[in-house]
């Protein structure tokens, strides 16, 4: 008993670790709670050719990123109905829509992706957050690498979050976030 008072500390320290390596989802929730923000890009931003994207409206109407500029905060995700992690994310993506359009522009774009595929995808699944299909070329400061890929955008084109995989976009810490970039 006496070594367990002696040791308290290393035993609780050395429990954590091994349900932190037995169990990933456990890292991912202590992530989420305590880092937020999966990248901050602190210096970039994204300049007027990045926002000249012509983007056709699939449930919405058509228009281009650079219309969006410097209105509101800007929610730019890429994705595709091909995508496992895509679609995995987009009941989160919605609630987060539903809770917060007043405050964020959402700008899905489906990539890779037939339009008729999208509305399908949409329907099925009663999806109103405004998804595009872009109808010009995206930039390399903005074309994903892997999908889903989401951009949290400030009124001046600032990356304030990139995040290169899929997300719980409906968590505390993401409506925490936004309202205290918004305030």
């Amino acid at each position: 008993m006496n070594f367990v008072k002696k040791n308290i500390f290393y035993l609780i320290a050395t429990a954590m670790l091994i349900i932190l390596f037995a169990f990933p989802e456990v890292k991912l929730k202590i992530k989420d709670l305590f880092f937020p923000v999966a990248a901050i890009e602190n210096a970039v931003t994204l300049n007027d050719a990045d926002y000249d994207i012509q983007l056709k409206g699939i449930n919405t109407t058509s228009t281009n990123l650079k219309n969006l500029k410097g209105n509101k905060l800007v929610l730019l995700n890429f994705w595709g109905t091909w995508c496992p992690p895509c679609r995995e994310e987009w009941p989160t993506i919605q609630k987060l829509y539903d809770s917060k359009k007043d405050k964020v522009d959402f700008v899905l774009i489906a990539m890779q992706d037939q339009e008729e595929d999208v509305v399908k995808f949409l329907k099925d699944n009663n999806y109103t957050a405004p998804v595009y299909i872009a109808q010009s070329p995206v930039t390399a400061n903005v074309l994903p690498k892997v999908f889903p890929t989401t951009f949290l955008l400030d009124k001046n084109g600032r990356i304030l979050l990139k995040e290169d995989a899929s997300k719980d976009w409906n968590s505390k810490s993401v409506h925490e976030f936004i309202d205290n970039i918004v305030k």
